[in-house]
This record gives structure tokens, C-alpha cells and sequence, in this order.
């Protein structure tokens, strides 16, 4: 309840009042067996009957008044629950925003941003809904049982029999650490789809670029098919617990017709026959308590998986500020020693790299598919923090730096870079927000993003996203270019910024890449090695380490890791051309 601050009264006034309502809603049944009961006193008479009315128009009243009081405590809890769940919100984003870049994309943002929505909305729900219920759950057995000892006390036992084995069942096989557990794989099958889903739906536009629609939807699937599996497996294992707690609830009107014949073999008096009518009465009321009670159970569980998904989130540790201020003296770059690993990895992913890169020089990163370049390219914008070793920028250690200095001194090109669904010119402008229209508009004719501009009625306030309207992988990137021109700072990092990209498009990237890159300070991951042929050094990366390093010319000379990547890499051209011809 930290998270309800100064609203925190009204969950407590919510759940006072749900109570009340649920004790001042039996009132009514009292008040019905009051008229029945004065009907068969004055039997045959019944004109003799003058409290009908006033008892009538008393349970009447009680239960309007009942009515009001639980429509006010959800007015409380209500408040209290929208409160919760914009702090836990802001809270959690918050958090998100100070921990490591690295951090997001591995856990993947489709899983990111169901926690923040989808579980603070399961607690916002069991707040504002589920909690007065189980108020009411509670307080109506205990209303029902003094009641209940009242009249009949062996009427009123029998009626409790049911009900304890129900709330047994309940305890025991529905909300048991079985059922916690299974739960658990169910939330996480849902995640696992709900962040496929988010992908696939994001990235449709360069599936489709690409025709790979079939294998992006495998995944998809595969996540739709494992969240069937324990949908499935949950409701199976649920499937007998929940029959016997069901018949059990159900089963209190038939033990109560039992009960009857049973003590009815002495004779029937007026006054069993009245308890007999009540408790008739009360059965259905306590029936709807159990069942409310095994539902509030389940969202319990819910809410509890969903507090743990968030608290792990919450806990993960930021990247630690050691109070140090300082700044980069120029645009340098320089690795010493470093060593870095993804958390329980059985080997180092960068295993001792020295690198030195002066201001203003060109170098690449290249090599086999998980040899490390883009993780240590991450290193150098901190998305990480080194296991040893240091990172520095200018002679000053990224760690030393502060977060808003070191992200004005390097600009990141992804290889997904993602456009936000807003205009164009918004989207530009947060590489530099306080940039004037006509600067972003200059980014863009740097970017060579003028014919993508063109191209739509709107121009550069088009919406992104919104009415079917997207773009091209490759124009993406342009744009994502033209974000860094805005925001011009002196490290400049490209991870496979033409991975996207067709030939045309591959060609105004490449443009675009020179005019940005000049006077600039470039570290340039890539797998098409055409773009790295002009680069100060080449530094081929396997496994963690750097096996090779120099210009294109001396790596080719040398005939090794380098030279049958090139080799091979031409080959495919050639091979693709060929295809083309054809």
C-alpha cells in the first residue's frame, strides 16, 4: 500500500464499509422471516397481519441502504486503486528509465511493457473490485453464523458442514502452491506470447520488406502453441478441485432439505418450519459468498504473480553512480582490458580487449555472428558496466561520467531502429529537442530523408503508425540518421545501421553516413564489409577476442579470419547478382 500515499484511508474506509454493506444486507432476510412468521401466527385471520407492511418496506430500505453503502465503497477503493496503479506506473518507469539500455533489450519490450500495463492493471482490478468483495466474503459467514445460531443452531450447523468443506477445498487444492506454481507458467506463457506478439506486430513492416513472413510468425506461433500447453494444463489440474468446491457450495440447500427430513421425524412445529424457511432463504447468499470468496482467491494469485514480475523489475540494481563529475577532454576512445559477461554466462562475451581510437578516426568491428562486436560497442555507450577493465571516453571513465554528459558525447544508429508513433518531425527532433524546426528540416536533407518527406500529403508532420501509413527498413534508418545529425555529438556508433536497408536505400544510407561521419569519432559494426574498406582499422572479433586488426589492405594480405570473410562476402555478391541476371 506504499504506492496509495495519502489514498490510503480510503481502502481501509472502502473495506469497513464493504462490511457493513454485506451485515446491513441480511437485515432483509430477518425481515422476511418476521412476515411469515406473523402470517402463521394469526392464521386463519390474516387480516389480523398489520406489521407486513412495515417489515416489507423495512427489508426494502435495508436493502437499498445496503446497496448504497457498497456503491460507496467502491467510490473509496476506486480512488485508492487508480492512485496505486499511476504510482506503481510512474514508479516502475521510473526505474526502467535508470536502469542499463542492455537491460530492456534482453528482457525484450513487449515483456517490459506488459508488466508495466497488464500488471499494475490485475492490481488496480483486485483493488478497486476484488478487495471490497472479499471484505463482503468475510463479513457475511460471520453475520450469516450469529444469525444462523439464532434460530436453529443444528439448522445452522448443517449449513456450516458444506460450506467449511468448500472453504477447505478452496485452501488446500485451488490456491495450494501447486496452483500458485501453475499459475506462475501460465503468466509466463502469456508474457512469452504477449512480447511475440508485440515484436511481430512491430516489426511487420520489414517482415513483409523481407519476406519473412513465414519464419517470424513460427515464433509467434511457437508462443501461442506453449501458451495454449499450460491454458490447457491449468485447467485440467483445476478441473476436479473445482467440481468438488462447486458441489460442495452448492451442496448446502441439499443438505439443509436432508437435515430437514431428519428432524422432522418428531413432529413439525410452526417454529422449525420458520427457521426452516429462513435458512432456505440464507443459503443462496451464502452459496454467492463462497463462490465470490474462491474468486477473490484466484485473483489473489494473479496479483501476487503480478506484484513478484513487477518487484523483479523494482530490484534490478541501475547502473551504479559513484558521484564522480567527470568530463571527456575530447572524442578518444580507449578499451583497457576489458572483460564483460551476460549475467549467469558460462564464458566472458569480451574477454580482454585493448583498443585506442583517437578523435576523429574511423574503425570496424567485424567478424563471426556472436563474437562480440555489438556488445562492446554497448559498452562504450554504457549500456553495460565492464566486469574489469575500463571503458574511457576523452580519459575519462564512462562510469566517472554523468549519464546526461556521456549521452551527449555519442550517438547510437541501431541496427532496429524503432520510430514512436508520432510525426516525423517529432520523431527526428528527440535527438535534440530543443532543435528548431528548420535544423530538424536540415537533418533530414542530411539524411537524405527529402524523398520520403515527399512522398506523403502531410510531409514532415505525417503520423507514424497511424491509417497504414510506415516506412521501409532502409528509410527508417534514414531517419534514424537524420536524428543523429540533430543531435551532431562526436562518438558516433553504427551497429549494422544497413542491415535493413535495400540497394537503393543502401545507397542514401551510405551517403548519408559520410556527410554524418566526418570530424567524428566512428566505431562501425557491419557485416557487409564493402562500408568498411576506408576504415583507420579493422578489428575482427571471435569469440570475446580480437583476432585480427588492421587496414582492409593488411588484413587481406594476411590471409586470414578477415580475408575469407571478404572472400566469401564477394562471392554472395557475385552469386546475388548472378540471381538477378538471370
Amino acid at each position: 500500500m506504499r504506492y496509495a500515499g495519502g489514498h490510503k484511508r480510503f481502502t481501509y474506509i472502502s473495506l469497513a464499509l464493504a462490511a457493513i454493506s454485506a451485515w446491513i444486507a441480511l437485515i432483509p432476510f430477518y425481515d422476511i422471516w418476521r412476515i411469515i412468521k406473523e402470517i402463521l401466527e394469526v392464521r386463519p385471520n390474516f387480516s389480523e397481519a398489520v406489521n407486513i407492511s412495515r417489515y416489507g418496506w423495512e427489508a426494502v430500505g435495508f436493502a437499498l441502504l445496503s446497496l448504497f453503502i457498497y456503491i460507496v465503497a467502491l467510490m473509496c477503493s476506486h480512488k485508492a486503486a487508480f492512485r496505486v496503479q499511476a504510482n506503481m506506473r510512474v514508479a516502475m518507469m521510473e526505474h526502467i528509465m535508470k536502469l542499463p539500455l542492455g537491460y530492456v533489450e534482453a528482457e525484450g519490450t513487449g515483456k517490459i511493457r506488459r508488466i508495466v500495463v497488464e500488471s499494475t492493471a490485475a492490481t488496480e482490478t483486485f483493488l478497486a473490485h476484488n478487495l471490497p468483495d472479499k471484505a463482503v466474503s468475510i463479513a457475511t459467514p460471520i453475520g450469516l453464523l450469529a444469525m444462523m445460531m439464532y434460530f436453529d443452531w443444528r439448522l445452522g450447523l448443517i449449513c456450516l458442514i458444506p460450506a467449511a468443506i468448500a472453504f477447505v477445498l478452496m485452501g488446500t487444492l485451488m490456491m495450494g502452491p501447486k496452483m500458485a506454481a501453475d499459475m506462475k507458467q501460465y503468466q509466463n506463457a502469456l508474457e512469452t506470447m504477449s512480447s511475440e506478439a508485440v515484436e511481430y506486430v512491430r516489426g511487420i513492416p520489414v517482415v513483409k520488406t523481407f519476406g519473412q513472413t513465414v519464419y517470424t510468425f513460427k515464433r509467434f506461433k511457437g508462443a501461442i502453441d506453449e501458451y495454449e500447453k499450460w491454458t490447457l494444463g491449468y485447467t485440467k489440474n483445476m478441473m476436479l478441485p473445482m467440481t468438488l468446491f462447486t458441489t460442495a457450495a452448492n451442496g448446502i440447500f441439499a443438505a439443509i432439505i436432508i437435515a430437514a427430513f431428519a428432524f422432522t421425524g418428531q413432529g413439525v412445529t410452526d417454529v422449525f418450519v420458520l427457521n426452516l424457511l429462513f435458512y432456505m432463504l440464507i443459503t443462496s447468499v451464502l452459496t454467492v459468498t463462497i463462490m465470490k470468496v474462491a474468486y477473490a482467491g484466484e485473483s489473489q494469485m494473479i496479483v501476487n504473480d503480478a506484484l513478484n514480475r513487477m518487484s523483479e523489475i523494482l530490484e534490478t540494481e541501475p547502473l551504479p553512480d559513484n558521484g564522480k563529475n567527470e568530463k571527456p577532454a575530447d572524442s578518444s576512445v580507449s578499451l583497457e582490458n576489458v572483460v564483460f559477461s551476460y549475467e549467469n554466462a558460462e564464458n566472458n562475451a569480451i574477454d580482454g580487449i585493448n583498443i585506442s581510437v583517437k578523435s576523429g578516426e574511423h574503425i570496424a568491428l567485424v567478424g563471426p555472428s556472436g563474437g562480440g562486436k555489438t556488445t562492446l560497442a554497448s559498452l562504450v555507450a554504457r549500456f553495460w558496466d565492464v566486469k574489469s577493465g575500463s571503458v574511457k571516453i576523452g580519459g575519462a571513465d564512462v562510469r566517472n561520467i554523468p549519464p546526461n554528459e556521456l549521452m551527449n558525447s555519442v550517438s547510437y544508429v541501431f541496427q532496429d531502429s524503432r520510430l514512436l508513433k508520432m510525426s516525423i518531425l517529432d520523431n527526428v527532433r528527440m535527438g535534440r529537442p530543443t532543435a528548431s524546426d528548420e535544423e530538424v528540416m536540415q537533418a533530414l536533407r542530411d539524411a537524405q530523408c527529402m524523398d520520403i518527406i515527399e512522398k506523403f500529403p502531410d510531409g514532415v508532420n505525417t503520423m507514424i503508425g497511424s491509417k497504414g501509413i510506415y516506412v521501409s527498413g532502409g528509410e527508417c534508418q534514414r531517419l534514424s540518421i537524420a536524428r543523429a545529425f540533430l543531435k551532431n555529438a562526436p562518438i558516433l556508433i553504427l551497429d549494422e545501421a544497413t542491415a535493413f536497408a535495400d540497394p537503393d536505400n543502401e545507397r542514401l544510407v551510405q551517403q548519408a553516413f559520410e556527410k554524418l561521419s566526418k570530424d567524428k569519432t566512428v566505431i562501425m559494426i557491419a557485416h557487409r564489409l564493402s562500408t568498411v574498406t576506408n576504415a583507420d582499422c579493422i578489428y575482427v572479433l571471435a569469440d570475446g577476442k580480437i583476432a585480427e586488426s588492421g587496414k582492409h589492405g593488411e588484413l587481406i594480405s594476411q590471409n586470414g579470419i578477415y580475408c575469407r570473410m571478404w572472400n566469401e562476402y564477394n562471392r554472395s555478391v557475385k552469386w546475388q547478382v548472378g540471381k538477378e541476371n538471370v
